[in-house]
């Protein structure tokens, strides 16, 4: 019988059901040096946040560990690269506390708005001093949702009851899939100046850290409320006690922190203006049952010899599918992510075509990588499993062609990437050794080799263009490794790449977007070659 090891608190009813078919060892609590010696005698670990399931942990596992499961939504405590290289499944629960967050999303919201944490506080105290405690009614008042996955979703069909007015900004979602929530779709700067409440369920990224700051805050109403419940670092917490202390903003919610537990957060300074949890979204017995029965039973499958519904790390394709094409998953994934990060506004569709020798093959597991890299640079969690369910739940559509005609390549990947602002066409091949290479942007013809940091240029062909850009770089103490250029003719319009040994700062790409005759400047990032 296969041995199930439980290393976390976890409700008995997921206990019950991994005993259906396993042995299992319930040790909450043990030290890694303990779980690192024992764990070759497993073929499965369930987990919550407490374990760090390490490389060293997974190393230490034997061939016969199929399955680590994660009771919880993140899975920051578990190695995955090393989990994936060692062939182990990981698997967590998406969707078990969407109830608990949304709902305490909306207590927080509501305690905001009748300063219930302080009035309770004063009662406690034998006091009985209504005039302090003047709230305000979120009937008919304008809630701002920043983020339309399940949970901001759910909020706002709760806040809709109440009576609410819903608008939202999420780019990677549809006019319909909005309008079937009989939510309002709007830009960033609109949520900003019209809302009296804001709430943020969006993931932790680059493009979403301090997302509301300074700057952002100055364009919002006057008066207006702020509700985190998503992730910290998503609101510069110090721009944001500022402007409550100077009543821009009236008052905050917030269940997560920049750094958790929060020890010198300025927010702990603002008293009755500010309602704080520690970081109790999912801590409801509903959500810990949930999340503890979805888990066991994806164990339970897979020990049976079936699948797991929410694999973090397990390729919807078969291994001798993707063997096939596995040169071309890294370019794939190259032309997914320059895609996405070249692009601008609200995902609408994206073309992949395979021409040449490539449309012969089976190409469903590089429309994953792309689907995948695309979608990657703006939401947390995406994976080769869930990347076309995302897509196809964002109305992202998806068309896949063939072209068995050559032109200057044996093989040729090409994406065309539409927004509701833009067309991005990006193309790419392999030269020898499988070395990927970018062959076209938009309307140039260029060989570029990429590299993990790039900054790509559209400007004027002119003299002395390279070189003010070089110099602005050189300033910056930023190394150039190569230049690829892509032009039209002599002094028209051109494309150019250049691959650096450092990462750009936003500062040098604002400074070379401003030399005369630059239409664009972008640095791209491409973690698939660290």
């Amino acid at each position: 019988m296969p041995k199930v090891l439980v290393t976390d608190k976890l409700n008995t009813a997921g206990l019950d059901i991994l005993k259906q078919v396993a042995e299992v060892d319930y040790k909450a609590g043990i030290s890694a040096g303990d779980l690192k010696k024992i764990i070759k005698d497993y073929n499965a670990l369930l987990v919550r946040s407490q374990t760090k399931v390490t490389k060293e942990i997974i190393d230490a596992c034997s061939h016969s560990m199929k399955i680590i499961g994660r009771a919880g939504v993140g899975v920051d405590n578990i190695d995955l690269d090393a989990a994936t290289q060692k062939g182990i499944i990981v698997v967590n629960s998406p969707e078990g506390n969407t109830t608990a967050a949304s709902e305490h999303t909306v207590a927080m919201m509501m305690s905001l708005a009748r300063l219930i944490p302080p009035a309770d506080a004063s009662m406690k105290k034998r006091e009985w001093r209504r005039a302090d405690f003047l709230g305000f009614e979120l009937f008919n008042k304008i809630l701002g949702i920043v983020g339309l996955g399940k949970i901001g979703a759910r909020v706002g069909k709760i806040a809709q009851a109440m009576g609410m007015k819903i608008i939202a900004y999420d780019p990677f979602i549809s006019q319909d899939f909005a309008s079937q929530l009989r939510f309002g779709l709007v830009t960033l700067d609109e949520i900003w100046k019209r809302s009296d409440i804001i709430t943020f369920h969006v993931p932790k990224t680059s493009e979403t850290v301090n997302l509301l700051n300074k700057e952002t805050i100055q364009k919002c109403k006057r008066g207006v409320r702020i509700v985190n419940c998503a992730r910290g670092g998503i609101i510069n917490e110090l721009d944001l006690a500022e402007s409550i202390k100077s009543g821009h903003i009236a008052g905050a919610a917030f269940d997560v922190f920049n750094e958790e537990p929060p020890k010198d957060s300025p927010l702990l300074e603002l008293k009755d203006k500010v309602v704080l949890t520690p970081h109790l979204g999912a801590n409801t017995e509903e959500a810990q049952l949930n999340v503890a029965l979805d888990v066991a039973e994806q164990i339970r499958d897979v020990l049976s010899g079936g699948f797991a519904r929410s694999a973090v790390n397990l390729p919807a394709m078969k291994a001798e599918t993707i063997a096939e094409v596995k040169p071309f998953m890294t370019l794939a994934a190259i032309l997914g992510t320059v895609a996405g990060q070249l692009a601008e506004g609200k995902m609408q569709e994206i073309q992949i075509e395979a021409k040449g020798e490539l449309a012969k093959k089976n190409t469903d597991p590089l429309t994953v990588a792309i689907l995948k890299s695309v979608l990657s640079g703006s939401l947390e969690g995406v994976n080769f499993v869930n990347a076309p369910i995302i897509a196809k739940s964002r109305g992202i559509k998806i068309i896949e062609s063939k072209s068995f005609d050559m032109g200057d390549y044996v093989e040729e990947l090409k994406i065309t990437l539409r927004t509701d602002k833009s067309t991005k066409v990006l193309s790419g091949t392999l030269l020898a050794q499988d070395i990927p290479a970018i062959i076209q942007i938009d309307n140039y013809n260029i060989n570029a080799t990429p590299a993990e940091h790039m900054l790509l240029t559209h400007h004027q062909d002119k003299p002395g263009m390279i070189a003010q850009v070089s110099t602005i770089l050189w300033e910056g103490n930023i190394n150039i490794s190569s230049m690829h250029v892509g032009r039209k003719g002599p002094r028209e319009m051109s494309v150019m790449i250049l691959n650096l040994d450092d990462p750009l700062s936003a500062e040098l790409v604002k400074k070379v977007s401003q030399i005369q005759g630059v239409l664009e400047a972008k640095y791209l990032k491409l973690t698939t070659l660290e």
